[in-house]
C-alpha cells in the first residue's frame, strides 16, 4: 500500500470513529425513518452523546476492580497516553482474548472466607484484565453513540463486540438495555468470555446472561431495578412464545404441503384431516365395544362352568383354571393299598 492509500485509509477509519479532523467533526446523521436501523442506534448530532447511568466516575465498577485498573502498569504507562478511539480498538483487536475482570490464575483467594473470597470481588485481587482496562479507558474518553454502535457491529473482532456490550451493561440506563440487546438475541457468532477458555457461547446467549444475572466472573454488574427486570423477563417469555408459535405454524404448513402432495399424486388420503380424525375416533369406539363384549362372554362362560371346592380354593393356580385335578391321596392310604396287594 502506497503512502497516499495508507493516509486515506487512516482518515476513513477516523471518520468512522467520529474523531476530530482539522477541528471539525466528521459526522453523518442517520435517516430517522429507516426501519432497518434500531431506533437506539440511529445517530444524530443531538443524541450522539451517550447518557450515563449510576456513578459518573467509577463506571459502576467494583471498588477492588477499579483500584486494580487505575494502579495497573498497563493502564498508567500506556493507556493513559492513548487519545483516540481507533488506537483503543486496535489494542482490543490484538490483545483482548477474554472478558473476565481478572487474568487467569492471578486472583488470590486462599484463606479468604465468606464475602471476602466469593464472586463479589471483595478481598484479595489479582492482575486485572486488558479488557477491563480498555473499557474503563473508553469510559474516561466518553464514548459516543457512533463509536459504541461501531463496536457492537464490528466484523473485525468478536471481543470488540463483547467489550461494547459490556460497556452498555455497565453504563447505560436500565430502561434502554432491552433496546440495545434485542436485535442481537439471535446472533450465533461464537465467543469465549472465560480467561483460559472453556466457556464458549454465542453473542445472543451472552446478552441473555448479562441482563438476567448479576455475577460476572468475579465481579458484579449494576443491579437492574425490579420493575425493569420483571419487564425484561416478561419480554423474554413473550419472545419464546412467539418463536414457539412460529415453529408450530411452520410445522402445520409442512404437514399441509405433504398432504396436498400425497393427494395430487394419488398415494395419500382423499379425505380431510377432520374426517380422518372422526373416523379414527369411531374405529376406537368399535374396538372398545368388541373388547367389552368378549370380556362379558368370558365372564358368563365362567359362571356356567362347574367348579369344585378344591378348584375354588386354588383359582389362582394356572393349571386349575380349566379343570379340577384329582384329589390328592394321603401317604397312609397309599401304604394300606400296597399291603392289600401283597396279601
Amino acid at each position: 500500500m502506497n503512502p497516499a492509500d495508507a493516509a486515506a485509509a487512516a482518515v476513513q477509519a477516523m471518520q468512522y470513529a467520529g474523531v476530530m479532523i482539522n477541528n471539525d467533526q466528521v459526522f453523518e446523521e442517520d435517516d430517522l425513518t429507516d426501519s432497518s436501523i434500531p431506533d437506539i442506534q440511529k445517530i444524530t448530532k443531538k443524541n450522539n452523546v451517550l447518557p450515563l447511568w449510576g456513578n459518573n466516575s467509577t463506571m459502576n465498577l467494583n471498588p477492588l476492580v477499579l483500584e486494580n485498573v487505575v494502579q495497573c502498569t498497563y493502564y498508567k504507562n500506556y493507556l493513559s497516553e492513548a487519545t483516540g478511539f481507533q488506537q483503543l480498538s486496535d489494542e482490543c483487536y490484538y490483545n483482548v482474548g477474554h472478558l473476565e475482570p481478572w487474568e487467569r490464575g492471578t486472583r488470590k483467594t486462599q484463606g479468604m472466607t465468606g464475602m471476602c473470597g466469593g464472586v463479589r470481588g471483595v478481598g484479595a485481587g489479582g492482575v486485572v484484565s486488558t479488557a477491563f482496562c480498555l473499557m474503563y479507558k473508553m469510559f474516561t474518553m466518553k464514548l459516543t453513540r457512533k463509536q459504541l454502535v461501531g463496536m457492537i457491529n464490528s466484523t473485525q473482532s468478536v471481543y470488540l463486540r463483547g467489550l461494547g456490550f459490556m460497556y452498555v451493561r455497565f453504563t447505560q440506563p436500565p430502561q434502554d438495555l432491552w433496546a440495545w440487546i434485542e436485535p442481537y438475541l439471535d446472533d450465533d457468532e461464537e465467543i469465549d468470555p472465560r480467561s483460559g477458555g472453556g466457556d464458549k457461547t454465542t453473542i445472543g446467549q451472552l446478552l441473555r446472561t448479562m441482563v438476567t444475572k448479576l455475577d460476572w466472573y468475579g465481579t458484579l454488574f449494576p443491579r437492574i431495578p425490579v420493575p425493569i427486570q420483571k419487564d425484561i423477563d416478561q419480554k423474554f417469555k413473550d419472545r419464546a412464545q412467539a418463536e414457539e408459535d412460529i415453529r408450530e405454524r411452520k410445522r402445520d404448513e409442512r404437514n399441509r404441503e405433504k398432504e396436498q402432495k400425497a393427494m395430487f399424486s394419488g398415494e395419500g388420503p382423499t379425505t380431510s384431516k377432520d374426517e380422518r380424525s372422526r373416523k379414527r375416533s369411531h374405529e376406537g369406539e368399535d374396538d372398545e365395544d368388541v373388547r367389552r363384549d368378549e370380556k362379558h362372554a368370558r365372564r358368563d362362560e365362567g359362571k356356567e362352568r362347574h367348579k369344585c371346592k378344591h378348584h375354588l380354593r386354588h383359582h389362582h393356580c394356572r393349571k386349575h383354571r380349566t379343570h379340577c385335578p384329582r384329589a390328592p391321596r394321603s401317604k397312609a392310604s397309599d401304604s394300606n393299598s400296597k399291603d392289600n396287594r401283597e396279601e
